[in-house]
Parts: structure tokens; sequence; C-alpha cells
């Protein structure tokens, strides 16, 4: 479970959970739609309807004279099958 990072808890996010049944969580950018959905499965033991994946762009930073970036981050928004749960604490670090 390398790939996956950390949950996203943000008020769309819980919404998403309580009404749709999806998760949102931040995964690493290299990783595929496919290895994360076998993870997710075999990690879980749920089963995954669909995935949706966004890339995040890190914000621009400046140290004084300095210019630069904060890293840049793959989110999944991932939609289990009815019947299926994760709990939501089990893969916050």
């Amino acid at each position: 479970m390398n790939g996956i990072k950390y949950g996203v808890f943000t008020e769309k996010s819980v919404w998403l959970w309580l009404e749709n049944n999806q998760y949102t969580s931040n995964v690493e950018s290299g990783l595929t739609r496919t290895e994360i959905k076998h993870w997710v499965e075999l990690f879980f033991g749920v089963k995954v309807i669909a995935m949706n994946s966004y890339r995040v762009k890190g914000k621009g930073r400046r140290i004084r004279p300095i210019l630069g970036h904060t890293t840049h981050y793959k989110r999944m928004i991932i939609t289990l099958q009815p019947g299926y749960s994760i709990p939501p604490l089990s893969y916050i670090r």
C-alpha cells in the first residue's frame, strides 16, 4: 500500500462518501488506474465499480529571491459497489 499516500477529508469528499459510496485519496503520481484498483480490492477486500483520477498541480512558492513550487500529485476518487465500504480511519497515516 505504498502507492496510496493518505485519504482526503474535505467537505466535498465527505459528501461523496456519505451520498455515493465514493472514497477520495492522494496516490503516487506514477501509478496507473488499474494498479490502484487492484491494490484497493486486494488490501480492503472490496469491489471497485469506477475510478476517476486527476493530477493536482503544485502551487508556486517563493523563498526570498528563489522561485519554486510544491510537488504535483494525483488524486483518485474510487466508487465502490453498494454494500461494500472502507473504514475511513483505516487508510489515514
